[in-house]
């Protein structure tokens, strides 16, 4: 008689704790394995060993399904490669004859017979027909390789595996979500924000406005865990009524591609697990074709995708693009396959694709292809979404544009999901909700001007470079103050003058981004500073001033004075006015700043690079101005190494200076230093205000000026 695992809380395990506890307990024994480094290795791992166990579950159940139906079965592992035959027993092969069979090209089998090893015999499985799951085997182990090194460890980690049973469907939903997390976990052990995972939340909305119909073809171009494909498939079975539906949905319904092996095994297993019995999704790089050359059998009638973004690619992808089009940023290369790859004519295709918010404003290559978005295509909704719901893979502000191969109309909608109350800012611990739609859905049916929701014409798009940012007029103030109704009249004279703050502010870095490829020099950050580390070896008895750094460019603060006994740091760092100073941990949250004589003096910890400048054209403060850009802060993340969910996301002096910045003329280097002060100055007063008058006033303090005009 079985007896239920209990939690220390004495209540039952959940499949999902159960779930948890055995992958935890496998991950364990796996770090103490010296072939693997870190989590990157791990999950790759631990991955294809259950992709194993999942496939022999699957064909143990379809070998019962036969017998009841008089049907023959056709494997597809033959043994003793299954599962069952050389991993199920716990006494089973190991050690070095495990490496050796799981390894090796030729090897000695755990039959006695002399044959192909594991992962060459699963790499050259092939069917007749180039369309069943031996050839989805040979495709996810072609990139497999066993990192580990004990085989003892090994057997430890399979045994551990072989404790979950793919054949209970509660168990098959839950590890569909722990793949997701594993993911995540993935890219923060990388630190790569080129890619995120999209919330369930916003994927389920996507598929569900989008509404995919049976018969049409879904595409996602760049599926990662196959999370868009797996809800699209779910949303299409609601409507299969007959065996025929049926074989529609699984044969001509669901695609995707896969650049990247992990994401790739993950998406097949995904949808595996959902009831797609044979995945359609390409390994490659969807980018890895001539866009001229995509004609109507390769266009599909959705697309739904969150593409990465921020990426570089190699040459040869570049120039599968037009010239005037080409770009390092992934995220625009793809919109424009996207658009290319929906069908027109009677039936027009039609897509939703998730966006930072960079490729809306962006000119140059950005601005030529939203012109062929606006021009050649139907956007009817763009949804601005709160920052956060993407956390901790980004703090990029994200939006969603909808829109397909209808002729375009003369107006284009805007929604703004707003933040949830009674919090300031979404987090893993705080995540967005699929509730939180439910206004959203209520108006896209029925859509009228709120106070969330507003027209743009498509003129006024076209007149602003093909810019599809555009702020929520119905909301005063942008939202970003109180209403004047509810400040004193101080308070309201104040905002005024960050308004005019601000347009000045907007005007001057139109005008620097639009002439940096023609008049202004754009030299790398390492040729116009020189780091400096005035080191001092702490003195007990000696007080020190140590400073830190505020967020969003706002400065620098002494957060105590302290003597030296009472410091954990061995040495500090002395800052002199005049120095540019920048945070290692929180440059993606724009923590920059220039040294005033308030700081002579005062001390700084290693994570505190510090520079003198070198080149007279350019001044510490324009510098601290320059970096005061959101849109600069999305790009930072994109440079840092580490991970946001634990605030360990470092930008590196070597990423730092090769950031290139424009020389602007000396006035409008002056110009923005003044902007800059001023408007933190009224920020102060704001706060003094504020105080006095017990008034807290969060969409002003939160990230307030100069920060958040563009």
């Amino acid at each position: 008689m079985s007896r239920r695992r209990i939690a220390a809380n004495g209540q039952p395990l959940t499949t999902a704790q159960q779930l948890n506890n055995l992958i935890k307990s496998a991950r364990d024994i796996m770090r103490k394995d010296k072939g693997l480094n870190g989590d990157l290795d791990r999950l790759p791992m631990l991955t294809w060993i259950m992709f194993l166990k999942f496939l022999d579950d699957m064909e143990q159940s379809g070998e019962k399904e036969s017998e009841l139906s008089a049907e023959r079965f056709h494997p597809a592992i033959e043994p003793p490669y299954r599962w069952r035959d050389w991993a199920a027993q716990e006494d089973g092969v190991t050690g070095d004859e495990l490496l050796k069979f799981i390894n090796q090209d030729e090897a000695i089998l755990p039959n006695g017979m002399k044959g192909a090893g594991l992962l060459a015999y699963l790499r050259g499985l092939q069917s007749t027909t180039g369309r069943d799951r031996r050839d989805v085997i040979a495709n996810v182990f072609r990139g497999v390789q066993n990192r580990m090194i004990n085989g003892y460890l090994l057997r430890d980690v399979i045994n551990k595996v072989n404790a979950i049973h793919f054949n209970s469907s509660e168990e098959i939903h839950t590890l569909g979500h722990l793949y997701e997390s594993m993911l995540r976990e993935m890219r923060d052990a990388a630190g790569d924000s080129g890619e995120f995972y999209t919330p369930r939340p916003i994927v389920k909305f996507m598929v569900t406005v989008i509404d995919p119909q049976l018969g049409e073809t879904v595409l996602d171009p760049a599926c990662g865990t196959g999370g868009f494909l797996c809800e699209a498939y779910q949303h299409l079975s609601e409507q299969c009524r007959t065996v025929e539906d049926r074989r529609i949905l699984q044969e001509r319904s669901i695609f995707g591609q896969e650049a990247k092996p992990l994401p790739y095994m993950l998406s097949q297993m995904n949808l595996l697990l959902h009831g797609l019995e044979f995945p359609h999704i390409v390994y490659d790089n969807s980018l890895n074709v001539r866009i001229q050359e995509i004609g109507d059998r390769d266009r599909v009638d959705v697309i739904l995708t969150n593409p990465p973004f921020g990426g570089e690619e190699e040459r040869g992808i570049l120039s599968n693009f037009p010239e005037d089009k080409q770009t390092s940023e992934t995220a625009l290369l793809f919109l424009q396959l996207i658009m290319r790859r929906l069908k027109r004519g009677l039936k027009p295709g039609r897509a939703a694709v998730v966006v930072p918010d960079g490729i809306l404003t962006q000119e140059g290559v950005a601005s030529r292809v939203r012109a062929m978005l606006v021009d050649g295509f139907r956007i009817h909704t763009v949804v601005r979404l709160p920052r956060g719901v993407f956390e901790p893979y980004t703090r990029s502000s994200i939006s969603i544009l909808f829109f397909d191969t209808n002729p375009p109309e003369e107006y284009v909608w805007y929604y703004e999901v707003p933040l949830r109350p009674g919090i300031k800012a979404y987090t893993q611990h705080r995540p967005f909700t699929y509730e939180e739609c439910d206004d959203m859905l209520l108006w896209w049916t029925k859509r009228k001007e709120t106070e969330r929701a507003w027209q743009v014409p498509k003129a006024d798009i076209a007149a602003h470079d093909y810019s599809l940012n555009f702020r929520n007029p119905n909301i005063p103030n942008n939202s970003r103050f109180p209403s004047p109704s509810k400040v004193s009249t101080s308070l309201v004279g104040i905002l005024d003058k960050l308004k005019r703050i601000a347009d000045s502010h907007t005007a001057l870095w139109r005008q620097l981004e639009s002439n940096n490829n023609k008049a202004y020099e754009r030299p790398p950050l390492g040729e116009l500073l020189r780091q400096v580390k005035r080191e001092e070896i702490l003195k007990p008895d000696m007080e020190y001033a140590v400073l830190a750094m505020s967020w969003y460019a706002k400065g620098m603060y002494v957060k105590h004075r302290k003597l030296g006994r009472e410091i954990k740091a061995i040495r500090l760092y002395r800052i002199e006015p005049g120095d540019f100073v920048y945070n290692r941990l929180f440059a993606w949250k724009g923590s920059f700043a220039e040294a005033g004589e308030e700081q002579a003096g005062c001390y700084v910890s290693n994570e505190f690079p510090t520079f003198q400048i070198v080149d007279s054209r350019v001044r510490a403060g324009y510098l601290w101005a320059y970096f005061s850009q959101p849109a600069l802060w999305d790009h930072i993340e994109g440079l840092g190494t580490g991970t946001t969910s634990t605030s360990r996301l470092r930008l590196k002096e070597a990423r730092f200076l090769s950031l290139a910045v424009p020389i602007a003329p000396e006035d409008i280097q002056n110009d923005l230093i003044k902007l800059l002060r001023d408007s933190l100055e009224l920020e102060r007063e704001i706060k003094k205000l504020a105080e006095t008058q017990g008034q807290f006033l969060p969409a002003v303090l939160e990230r307030s000026l100069p920060l958040e005009f563009d």
